[in-house]
């Protein structure tokens, strides 16, 4: 098949998922188009059956702000007929589904459209009467839509109402990227920070935005910190870095708080670490969960959105309510102080990881699903 992919090309949930799926497709044989603004994070030009074509939004004295969503359903248009596709899939409902179909009128073949939820697209965007109508059209004209998780696909019915079947097909992990079995990189990246192996490293990683509530993650490390040796790290960046650099340094935790930034190589970071953090109070899915339990991490997160879909309370992780910081430290105490319900944990959290979220698995349901809509 070919098939072309458009999402947002920087780091983030949706970009990621969308490019790991055009990675996995590649390698089945499939001949796979990125269709984005840039060339998307993680996205190795050189991978074999792999294109990308960027488009190049010009500003014009007319226009208030730059054409990006004529743009891009142009350029669209453009690759369908030049390429031939047979499907595109549109990570996002606004603008990506709207400028996918709009590129189906324009092109001059026939094509089957794809439309991904990812989370803000519904839950925020969704809740703005000037985009609602957009969103829901754009949801019904696509030919297949699908969702990360069974709580967006509710968020979805319940603030769009759209009059269509949605199919829920998890987000996956690339396997190969995240293993926890290589020691050596733990031990490595210790010595790099100077951290003791006793020592409890916490993690978390994101674009530190303000639904991620990591001022959360900073009062419950605090609380955590003072009862046990640990060392919160902080991957990632975005509006929030200077913020939070602020509140750790009000807290009188700053010299236990690494903030790495950006990592291309994040699991890295995750081998190194025990614990993984994710309170967010909006949270369609989590992709950085799966990342960090496939390496071995016991993972801490709210019970919003999707995040209870992925930890097991009790059994893979633990749950605690959005904002409830104080629980929170109460089960990174528990544990930093007890190696063998951790040990426990990780390895039921690594089955769990490998049974419902393996890359196989979710590549063959999209597999199955584009050939359904082709008629193979």
């Amino acid at each position: 098949m070919k098939i072309g992919i458009t999402c947002y090309p920087s780091i983030g949930g949706s970009g990621i998922v969308a490019t790991e799926l055009g990675l996995q497709l590649a390698k089945r044989g499939h001949e796979i188009h990125f269709i984005a603004s840039e060339t998307p994070y993680r996205l190795n030009d050189a991978s074999h059956n792999i294109y990308t074509h960027r488009i190049d939004v010009t500003s014009y004295n007319v226009f208030k702000y730059p054409p990006y969503d004529i743009t891009l359903a142009n350029k669209i248009a453009n690759v369908i007929d030049e390429y031939e596709l047979d499907v595109i899939h549109m990570h996002y409902a606004v603008p990506h589904a709207i400028c996918g179909i709009l590129a189906k009128q324009i092109a001059k073949r026939d094509i089957k459209i794809v439309t991904t939820l990812h989370g803000t697209d519904i839950t925020i965007l969704g809740q703005d009467l000037s985009l609602k109508s957009a969103i829901k059209f754009g949801i019904e004209e696509s030919d297949v839509t699908t969702s990360v998780s069974d709580s967006l696909k509710r968020d979805t019915y319940e603030l769009i109402n759209p009059e269509v079947d949605i199919q829920t097909i998890f987000n996956f992990i690339d396997e190969e990227k995240f293993n926890y079995l290589d020691a050596s990189i733990r031990k490595e990246m210790r010595q790099r920070y100077h951290i003791d192996e006793g020592t409890t490293v916490v993690i978390h990683a994101s674009n530190f935005r303000e639904i991620k509530r990591i001022d959360d993650i900073l009062r419950a490390f605090k609380l955590a910190s003072e009862q046990v040796d640990m060392i919160l790290v902080l991957a990632g960046d975005g509006p929030l870095s200077s913020k939070m650099k602020a509140l750790a340094t009000e807290l009188e935790i700053r010299h236990k708080v690494l903030f790495v930034g950006q990592q291309p190589h994040i699991g890295m970071y995750y081998l190194m670490s025990d614990i993984f953090m994710l309170l967010s109070e909006k949270e369609s899915f989590g992709l950085s969960l799966l990342e960090a339990m496939n390496c071995g991490l016991v993972p801490i997160g709210s019970n919003a959105g999707g995040i209870p879909e992925v930890i097991k309370h009790e059994e893979t992780g633990f749950i605690v309510d959005v904002h409830d910081y104080k629980k929170a430290s109460e089960y990174m105490v528990k544990l930093s102080r007890d190696n063998a319900l951790r040990d426990h944990l990780k390895h039921a959290a690594l089955r769990d990881v490998g049974e419902r979220f393996n890359s196989t698995k979710i590549i063959d349901q999209y597999e199955v699903m584009y050939k359904q809509l082709l008629g193979d």
